[in-house]
């Protein structure tokens, strides 16, 4: 039940799916940390040092067993998270108390739980960014032929389709993908590395044998479900990694957030809306709005994540020698909240992406607002075809468009460019023709088969490689 006279994280109680809030749990961290300790005891013992089998079957009995309470009360004594551990499972696990983190420092569990905790992240993070892929598809091949104006400066300029538009996200999410992949195929583990990444005590238990001590963190790593590790540490794995992490989550964050923009203003636009449900408020005023609060939802959130990598890179560059611990609460608040929260936002934006609703006959007004402009040139060169002077048809357009110009922007009425053409008798050659030419499939190039292409070249492979993963639906709880 919830404490309603606290602080409740929102990215818990909100935004974030209980599988990213279980991986970031005390639970999911704690228990990473007994599954090492097992895994170093197993590795020495299978070395030579005198830890039994009873030993081990003991710790592995209580390693899902956590009793958290004995733990925060060592805690409150000690002020050592670490100890605070070995001691709590020593008392569940009697006969191992004397060989529970023989020869680790506190980075042994902290940094290499830490490390595998990211590594799950990324693989949630990969799976919805897969899925937010697949619905984009599934929208960009719908409508791939329909036209619609295109916007640079957000002024209207010559058309697209809305099919053509949805790849531009796409290929932002195929960008930060790769980038994601990439990260995860340099994850490495801390490995085990000693106090200041010597591996002295580990040389002292196996008494000078550096290949032992060699064998000790490979046989460990390999427990865990690993085989890279960092080949130099000092107590810590670099906190570099942690930025190229927030780097990449940042990046993410940027394409939902450029995404969200999109789908905003073409909602002012009535082209384009979020899913609306029946009983949804847009306001608790103007019972008529629509608010596109999803989206503003991913906005708001992914502006927090794109803000962290400057923090991981202050992290990181303040790192002194082999270690110092200002990092420790630092990186408990930065690391699980940044996936906390782009966890939230790609729930948010497979809802939207899914369910987006698109409005062609305000799409085709528009256009028709607009058409008359940019179709100036091709009724030109076919009347120059027809044995018409370019330059006096030029000056001609130039006139009738100022004239179309002042009847939109000074009286506010329709675009009646095409209607003063088709009265002009320069024009004859083309006023049988000005339906055909003013046609918006004739305006709109190559999207069309672009949007096949692209998606057929760069999305359909992610997807067919990830094929396990999809199915997914975004789930937005408030």
């Amino acid at each position: 039940m919830t404490d309603n006279s606290v602080y409740q994280n929102p990215l818990i109680t909100r935004y974030a799916s209980k599988a990213m809030s279980e991986n970031f749990s005390d639970k999911k961290r704690f228990g990473l940390w007994r599954k090492l300790w097992i895994a170093l005891a197993e590795a020495e013992m299978e070395l030579g040092l005198n830890i039994t089998a009873n030993q081990i079957e003991e710790m592995k009995k209580y390693a899902e067993d956590i009793n958290f309470d004995v733990a925060e009360a060592y805690e409150r004594q000690v002020r050592h998270d670490v100890m605070a551990h070995v001691h709590a499972f020593g008392q569940q696990a009697v006969s191992a108390m004397p060989i529970i983190h023989l020869g680790a420092t506190s980075c042994f569990v902290d940094c290499n739980s830490e490390l595998i905790v990211i590594n799950d992240a990324l693989e949630i993070i990969k799976a919805k960014l897969v899925n937010v892929m697949d619905k984009l598809r599934t929208f960009a091949l719908k409508y791939k032929s329909l036209p619609t104006l295109g916007f640079t400066h957000l002024q209207p300029a010559q058309l697209t389709t809305v099919g053509k538009r949805a790849t531009l996200w796409l290929q932002d999410l195929t960008i930060d993908y790769n980038n994601l992949v990439h990260l995860q195929s340099t994850l490495k583990l801390r490995g085990v590395k000693g106090t200041t990444g010597t591996q002295a005590s580990f040389m002292e238990l196996f008494g000078g044998d550096e290949e032992k001590v060699k064998k000790l963190e490979k046989l460990v790593v390999k427990k865990l479900g690993y085989d890279k590790v960092y080949g130099v540490t000092g107590q810590t794995y670099p906190r570099k990694f942690d930025y190229n992490v927030l780097c990449v989550l940042s990046q993410i964050a940027q394409s939902t957030y450029k995404f969200s923009n999109d789908i905003r203003i073409l909602q002012n636009m009535k082209e384009i809306e979020e899913p609306f449900e029946k009983s949804q408020i847009g306001s608790s005023a103007m019972a008529y709005k629509r608010n596109p609060m999803r989206s503003e939802r991913i906005g708001s959130l992914a502006r927090f994540v794109i803000s962290l990598p400057v923090n991981g890179a202050i992290t990181a560059g303040t790192q002194w020698f082999e270690r110092t611990l200002d990092d420790s609460a630092n990186r408990r608040i930065v690391n699980a909240q940044a996936f906390l929260a782009l966890d939230g936002i790609l729930n948010i934006y497979m809802n939207v992406s899914e369910n987006l609703v698109v409005y062609d006959k305000v799409i085709a007004k528009h256009i028709a607002a607009e058409l008359p402009f940019m179709a100036t040139e091709n009724i030109m060169m076919e009347c120059v075809k027809a044995g018409g002077n370019r330059q006096e048809l030029h000056e001609r357009i130039r006139v009738l468009s100022m004239q179309a110009g002042k009847n939109v922007k000074e009286l506010g009425k329709d675009n009646n460019l095409i209607e003063l053409i088709g009265r002009d008798e320069l024009f004859a050659p083309v006023h049988g023709k000005l339906g055909k030419i003013l046609d918006a499939s004739n305006f709109i190039g190559r999207a069309p088969s672009q949007t096949e292409e692209f998606i057929a070249n760069e999305v359909d492979p992610i997807l067919k490689e990830n094929a396990a993963l999809l199915g997914q639906r975004g789930d937005v709880r408030i």
